[in-house]
């Protein structure tokens, strides 16, 4: 493939204007698709010093050294400095061929030789070609300027990213995808072909598409590249398929750069714009929470910003990652995807609501469900929008109220129910509501309740005071197998491994400890209860 706008020696010889004179290849026949960028005339031996590379240069030969060492200086010279070619004109210097020397220089440098065995006015050679190659750089700056209009009309329509792939596809006429970060594919158009090649295997073939800078092309993978992002962010990669040999034209190369640079400007204003709108959907979320603004008032901004809640089922929810982010940073930016996540969720649920994050560790969001839309089934229909490719995350759900009014009790208990789950989480429930959490889940809510940290004092607190006199031989772990075996004691025993009379002997000694009876039901729940409770009390 040759540059753009650039005839090769081939398609100059197969010109009219030189068909004239019956050309005939001498030398360098495989180099015949270089790049003309000029055409030069000259009879002095030393033009090669005026040249800069690409052209032509035709000559009738008459001012050429006689001796065969000039002749291969002349040759040498033209090669280096990286014309693309050398026609002569026989009949004036040289009469029925070249010499044989200046054949055997140019074979052995890769230089092509052309012959003209009849007359020909260079002058109309050199029109032909002039004229060709201006013709193909308006052709070229045609298109680039269509390319600049085009994507400069996507920018402005604020066009998915689905759109801006297919529209390079359609202007270059091959397959482009858009990637992220991880190999994972946003976005494609296979232009026409079948997408089942392009895409198969997709991760482990792009791992294998490697380009220096920004904007390259890996001829062994057959791929132009350009990296996606913007203020110094980079979240993706534009990939143009190019099946002929050579690199591809500048054109792309702009077509392709100019796609990636839309895609940036729409990430960005989107993100801007739905930053906006969640700012604003944080504060509303806030003035439910702390009472900040009135209730008329806060559905009024919520209607203004076409999130209707009124005569509509609300329901708080709390969306958090099921594992910490250590990274302070990286924790925010996990965050602010999973609030873009969830905003995405909540469309594609056919839903309206607020959505914001509430803290440094959560997404808080208050639906609206239309009359006579299940609750149950909407929110089901959020969850498994919101979990779709997505790393897992926990649900939880308040209960479902009629009112503005009573959502920041939905709110509120959402936020409970997350809190709780972290100790009893069934991974069978899309959605975790509040008779999910069990007991667990109940005395976790309730760990700084001073009337339960008596209670857990009053039950366990001899137990604990011995533990912490005998580091070596806690009892406490003891008592914790025996209630969780339903006080088998032989499934206990067992889970334990101690022998049955070890075990007896240590359940006696509990016993004394705490001045109980534990074959007693009533004083093994209690038992057990408050170990439940002590156990959340000490999660925090």
């Amino acid at each position: 493939m040759t540059a753009p706008g650039y005839p090769t020696v081939r398609e100059v010889v197969a010109l009219d204007a030189m068909q004239v004179g019956s050309p005939r290849v001498v030398a360098g026949a495989e180099q015949l698709d270089r790049a003309v960028r000029w055409v030069h005339s000259s009879e002095v031996p030393d033009i090669a010093s005026l040249l800069r590379g690409g052209e032509l240069v035709l000559t009738t030969g008459i001012g050429l050294p006689a001796d065969d060492d000039g002749i291969r200086a002349f040759i040498r010279e033209l090669a280096e400095v990286g014309v693309s070619g050398l026609v002569v004109e026989l009949g004036r210097r040289y009469p029925s061929t070249v010499p044989r020397v200046m054949a055997v220089a140019a074979e052995k440098l890769g230089l092509p030789l052309v012959e003209l065995r009849r007359p020909t006015p260079f002058v109309q050679i050199t029109e032909a070609v002039h004229a060709r190659i201006v013709d193909a750089q308006l052709t070229e700056l045609r298109a680039t300027e269509e390319i600049h209009q085009r994507f400069t009309e996507l920018s402005v329509e604020g066009a998915e990213p689905a759109e801006v792939v297919h529209q390079a596809a359609q202007l270059s006429g091959c397959p482009v995808v858009l990637e992220n970060l991880g190999r994972k594919v946003l976005a494609f158009d296979a232009a026409g072909g079948r997408a089942e090649p392009l895409l198969d295997g997709w991760e482990q073939h792009s791992r294998q598409v490697r380009v220096t800078g920004r904007t390259g092309y890996d001829g062994d993978a057959g791929w132009l590249v350009t990296t996606v992002g913007a203020r110094g962010q980079d979240w993706g990669r534009l990939l143009l398929r190019w099946p002929a040999d050579g690199p591809p034209p500048t054109r792309l190369t702009i077509l392709l750069e100019r796609a990636a640079s839309t895609l940036a400007l729409g990430r960005l204003i989107r993100r801007d714009e739905e930053g906006l709108e969640r700012q604003l959907h944080g504060t509303l979320l806030a003035a439910l929470l702390d009472h900040s603004l009135p209730v008329d008032e806060v559905a009024l901004r919520a209607r203004a910003l076409g999130v209707p809640l009124d005569r509509r089922r609300l329901v708080g929810v709390v969306v958090r990652p099921l594992t910490a982010e250590t990274e302070v940073t990286a924790a925010q930016a996990r965050l602010r995807d999973l609030a873009d996540a969830t905003t995405q969720a909540v469309r594609e649920a056919k839903l309206a609501g607020l959505t914001s994050a509430l803290d440094g560790y959560v997404v808080g969001a208050l639906l609206a469900v239309k009359s006579g839309t299940d609750e149950d089934v909407a929110l089901t229909r959020f969850a498994a929008a919101l979990r779709k490719g997505r790393e897992e995350v926990l649900i939880a759900a308040g209960s479902g109220v009629d009112s503005l009014r009573e959502a920041r009790r939905s709110l509120v208990e959402a936020r409970q129910v997350a809190d709780a789950a972290r100790h009893d989480t069934p991974s069978s429930v899309p959605v975790l509501r509040l008779p999910n959490v069990g007991l667990a889940g109940l005395l976790h809510l309730l760990r700084d309740e001073p009337r339960l940290q008596t209670f857990v004092e009053r039950q366990l607190g001899a137990l604990l005071a011995y533990d912490a006199k005998h580091p070596r031989d806690p009892l406490l772990p003891t008592l914790r197998v025996y209630l969780e075996s339903g006080r088998n004691k032989s499934i206990a025993a067992a889970a334990a491994h101690l022998s049955r009379p070890a075990f007896y002997e240590r359940l006696a000694r509990i016993g004394r400890v705490l001045g109980v009876d534990l074959d007693s039901v009533p004083a093994c729940l209690s038992l057990h209860v408050a170990l439940l409770a002590w156990e959340a009390i000490r999660s925090e």
